[in-house]
């Protein structure tokens, strides 16, 4: 007994000198920013050892598009330190394998997210990103303002940059911030960047005494301004992807915008007149920055009407038709359309993907008659979003591919296709990320606004809503009607144990048949390459080991996926009943699908057994 006392005393001694070391390592690295380390100090005054140790002994991951973490004091938050350490990462990998890195140079862009308690601002941190690059005689494009995230790959590529990266944690929550990553080809950055960026970071973590001179980027003349440039460019092309310009500017339809406190204002009123519309009309409320986002409880527009609810309101007193939102860093849209006096429709991301996905196809035919062009056509989605664009091709002879979720593999896949003289026309994710056309290679909620707006106007002309729209696509193309949930789960090794027996659940090796009284006809596993749908039962999507993500396709046409989030604490639930063409019993199929999407929590995930909470969305 007396062992064991002995035993978890040293035990507690170690931890309290590694934290004790912890925090001498970073007050040494990090002293030039004065308010993280007050913090720091209060945390200490305060006796709050649990948080000092998850702030210390811990350093965030460099994923496969940056970081993202919380604004504040430690290695496991976004600061100063932090940020230095990883651009001399990022400039270290750069210098090794980009041997013209100091001729093609970054580019540095940032939100307007801010926090006072530990003096970081999004504009801050990109400041100190540009000096690091800066100070080793590397030309940095930094933008003077706050821009759009499309914006920086949009630059990448436009300047031939080596790299870009993005200061911003797009619709998190308001203590968060993040570090975006660009590869030179435009798209996120991937394997095995990601893991070389971060090798480098661990080996660079002293920092260089000139990155923290932020006053580089007023005195470098490496340092130059792309803002003018880059929004001249990108709003010229957008002519790319706008059809009817005249009948814009005779569109009799109002529409009213959201920027969410964020970035989007100046950008989304350009493009609308670019697309020959007047400016749309703003919430006052939230036209202008607030990095508090003090009218909204969550600053996700994904969350529907309840976020929506003073954009709903203002589109009701000027006789709007329809809403657009983009989250604060604009590379998300969300879209609402009044229904006749009857309350609003709230387009999911998978519903508006069939919109837009429609609407692109349509005007790339007016302007390419021959059916013989069809075959370099492409429509990409992540493979938890909706199966109609798959509907569409199936029908009009186009090609259809998926990607693991994420928009970086989106955006990488449109750059090999490229290479090959392949045509993408349309990307999205369900969690209203859209892509219209391939002028950029990651999702746009700027171009996607315009867009929408002229898919609205035309479809007006035509005495079409676009609600009554969707249901023309899926009269043609088959009902597609999808549900989504989740669990929250705080314990990895329950999640570990939750997949392992659905990998094993008819003895080793052997997945399950089916769900309830549903017959699973075939199952893809991407995180060990199995799918039973393949003649080698190798999976074609590439593998995904350091996540959870199995897909069950049902006899009846229902496909549902069960993953794990890459940045919270849950287990993901995507149910889609893809119905042939000319099946219209709405309420059996919603039926059906909400008798399987319950039978997948309940059998597969036994929230009871393994204390999961139930969400649903």
């Amino acid at each position: 007994m007396n062992e064991r006392k002995k035993e978890r005393k040293r035990k507690k001694e170690r931890k309290k000198w590694r934290l004790i070391r912890q925090m001498i390592a970073y007050h040494r690295l990090g002293t030039t920013n004065p308010q993280t380390w007050k913090q720091m100090e209060s945390l200490v005054r305060e006796g709050r050892v649990v948080e000092l140790r998850r702030r210390l002994c811990s350093r965030m991951t460099f994923g496969t598009a940056g970081l993202r973490a919380e604004m504040g004091a430690g290695f496991a938050c976004i600061n100063d330190l932090t940020v230095i350490q990883s651009t001399q990462g990022m400039y270290k990998y750069l210098a090794k394998y980009v041997p013209d890195l100091k001729t093609r140079g970054l580019v540095v862009g940032f939100d307007t997210r801010a926090q006072t308690s530990s003096g970081c601002t999004s504009e801050r941190l990109a400041r100190l990103t540009a000096a690091v690059m800066l100070c080793k005689d590397v030309p940095v494009y930094l933008f003077s303002t706050y821009v759009p995230t499309p914006f920086v790959p949009y630059a990448v590529m436009k300047y031939g940059a080596a790299a870009g990266v993005m200061i911003t944690a797009s619709h998190n929550r308001k203590e968060d911030n993040g570090y975006k990553v660009y590869w030179h080809n435009g798209a996120q950055i991937s394997s095995p960047h990601d893991k070389e960026i971060l090798r480098c970071i661990e080996e660079s973590s002293e920092p260089w005494p000139e990155s923290w001179n932020e006053d580089l980027v007023e005195s470098s003349l490496l340092r130059r301004d792309p803002l003018e440039d880059v929004s001249r460019w990108y709003m010229e092309e957008l002519n790319t992807i706008c059809f009817h310009r005249e009948l814009n500017a005779m569109s009799p339809l109002k529409f009213v915008h959201s920027s969410f406190h964020g970035v989007g204002h100046n950008y989304v009123q350009r493009a609308f007149q670019q697309f020959g519309f007047p400016p749309p009309i703003p919430v006052p409320e939230q036209k202008d920055p607030d990095p508090d986002f003090s009218t909204v409880r969550c600053p996700n527009p994904e969350e529907g009407e309840s976020v929506l609810e003073l954009s709903l309101r203002l589109a009701e007193r000027e006789e709007a038709r329809i809403v657009v939102a983009t989250d604060p860093d604009a590379d998300r849209l969300a879209v609402a359309e009044q229904n006749d006096n009857c309350g609003w429709k709230v387009f999911t991301g998978n519903e508006l993907a069939a919109l837009l996905g429609w609407w692109m196809l349509f005007n790339w035919k007016e302007a390419h008659p021959d059916p013989a062009d069809t075959e370099r056509v492409y429509m990409l989605a992540t493979t938890v979003s909706s199966k109609i664009l798959k509907a569409f091709a199936r029908i009009e002879g186009f090609h259809f591919e998926e990607t693991l979720p994420g928009f970086k593999w989106i955006g990488n896949r449109i750059h090999e296709l490229k290479k090959t003289g392949k045509e993408v026309i349309f990307s999205f994710e369900e969690s209203i990320g859209f892509l219209c056309g391939n002028m950029v290679l990651d999702k746009d909620g700027v171009s996607t606004a315009a867009v929408v707006a002229e898919m609205a106007a035309y479809l007006h002309t035509k005495n079409l809503s676009l609600k009554q729209q969707l249901i023309n696509i899926y009269e043609i193309y088959g009902y597609h009607i999808s549900r989504t949930c989740y669990v929250i789960c705080n314990d990895p090794p329950t999640i570990h144990k939750i997949f392992s027996r659905l990998r094993n659940f008819g003895g080793p090796g052997v997945y399950p048949e089916s769900c309830g009284d549903y017959c699973i006809t075939h199952i893809r596993d991407v995180t060990t390459g199995y799918d039973s749908s393949q003649p080698d039962k190798k999976c074609v999507l590439p593998l995904s080991r350091n996540s959870q993500m199995v897909t069950f396709t049902f006899q009846n046409g229902i496909v549902a996926t069960l993953r794990t989030s890459g940045t919270e604490p849950k287990i993901k639930c995507y149910t889609e009943f893809c119905a042939a063409p000319g099946e219209r019993d709405i309420s059996s199929l919603e039926e059906d699908l909400r008798k399987v999407t319950a039978a997948l929590v309940e059998e597969f995930l036994e929230p009871d057994k393994n204390n999961l909470l139930r969400r649903s969305v």
